[in-house]
């Protein structure tokens, strides 16, 4: 499977533009994921042909923020992707995740749950 940048509900082009101008350089693949999308394994949606994709399309509300998944990206590669998005002044992406063997099988809307739980346990906003 190709390195694979997976962006969810970054609807500021210019935002956009700045990190895929950074991840240019790196030759990764980065996929812009729609809405309808988001009851797809994220495995399936980073090209792994051995997740099959569902037939239904989701319906529900959008993500709560911005989300970007790295796909057979790892070590000191992920390292330099991160510093390439910090260095592109795009601005703070707070719900950033790794594909695993075991998230790949989730579809987006529980990966971001995952994300955002762990994120306001981190800085202390968990209600």
């Amino acid at each position: 499977m190709r390195e694979t940048i997976l962006l969810f509900h970054f609807t500021d082009r210019e935002k956009r533009n700045k990190i895929a101008g950074a991840l240019f350089p790196l030759k990764l693949k980065i996929k812009e994921v729609e809405k309808k999308d988001y009851l797809q394994p994220i495995g399936f949606l980073a090209g792994n042909k051995d997740i099959p994709p569902v037939e239904e399309e989701y319906e529900g509300e959008e993500l709560g923020a911005e989300m970007l998944v790295m796909a057979g990206i790892s070590g000191p590669r992920m390292d330099m992707v991160l510093r390439a998005i910090r260095k592109s002044g795009a601005g703070s992406i707070p719900y950033k995740a790794a594909m695993t063997p075991t998230n790949q099988y989730w579809n987006p809307v529980q990966l971001f749950g995952e994300i955002k739980e762990e994120h306001e346990k981190m800085h202390g906003k968990k209600e």
